[in-house]
């Protein structure tokens, strides 16, 4: 199966370059728009929950980080998938980018889970189906950042790291459904889809701002990282020499 062209064209380091050069700014002032506007809409607009009073509101930190941290790595593998397949070169550098940024995520969802359980459990941790299996997802993010960095060969380690996120993508479901596979202390999922969601309007929208919020700043931090390890890699290219010259005579 063949890739579109656009997609080949896209795939050029020079072209990827540009076109993210114009789409971060406005993907960083929407997300930090929208962060405003959720962080408004949460801890100043939602009322406080009948069970949890206002320790609920670490949910509008919590959540969107535990939902990108599996977005993230869904993006990671899709695109060691297309580097290992059609051997691109922009897409094993993207894995290797996104790797720091979606552990951040990770580490964050972590973080407040444990902040969140002190008061909920009566413990900072504890070995949860769903706890469990995002420290996991912790470590695969570690590996391929660590996997990447331990060959000499550059592209063999990130041949290495993209079959390692690619392998560990069997993860993410289990994150997403381990309170439903198993008994779990963690509360199930509270917005759905395809159902009517059990959290009250008024604390939806927030909630689902910051997380449009969480993707466009993944989006923009992922391209930034890709444009400097662009530059990195072909340093002394014809046309990374040309963006310097033009960058001594602005």
């Amino acid at each position: 199966m063949k890739l579109p062209l656009w997609f080949h064209r896209l795939g050029s380091p020079p072209t990827f370059y540009r076109f993210a050069g114009r789409l971060m700014p406005w993907l960083y002032v929407l997300a930090a728009g929208l962060t405003l506007w959720g962080l408004y809409g949460g801890l100043v607009l939602a009322p406080p929950d009948y069970q949890q009073s206002d320790a609920f509101r670490i949910i509008y930190v919590h959540v969107p980080a535990a939902w990108m941290s599996m977005a993230g790595y869904g993006l990671m593998a899709v695109c060691a998938f297309i580097a290992l397949v059609w051997r691109m070169k922009l897409a094993e550098t993207m894995v290797l980018t996104a790797a720091p940024i979606g552990a951040a995520f990770t580490l964050m969802t972590l973080v407040t889970g444990s902040i969140w359980g002190r008061p909920m459990w009566g413990t900072w941790w504890d070995w949860d189906p769903r706890l469990t299996s995002e420290l996991v997802l912790f470590f695969l993010y570690l590996g391929v950042i660590a996997l990447a960095q331990a060959f000499e060969d550059r592209r063999a380690g990130a041949r290495a790291a993209c079959f390692l996120a690619l392998v560990g993508i069997v993860n993410v479901p289990i994150v997403h459904f381990a309170v439903k596979w198993w008994n779990s202390l963690h509360q199930g999922s509270t917005i759905r889809v395809f159902s009517e969601s059990t959290i009250h309007s008024s604390m939806k929208w927030p909630l689902l701002v910051l997380a449009i919020a969480a993707y466009l700043y993944f989006i923009a931090s992922w391209m930034a990282r890709t444009r400097v390890a662009l530059l990195e890699q072909h340093a002394g290219t014809d046309w990374v020499q040309a963006l310097t010259q033009g960058d001594r005579h602005g």
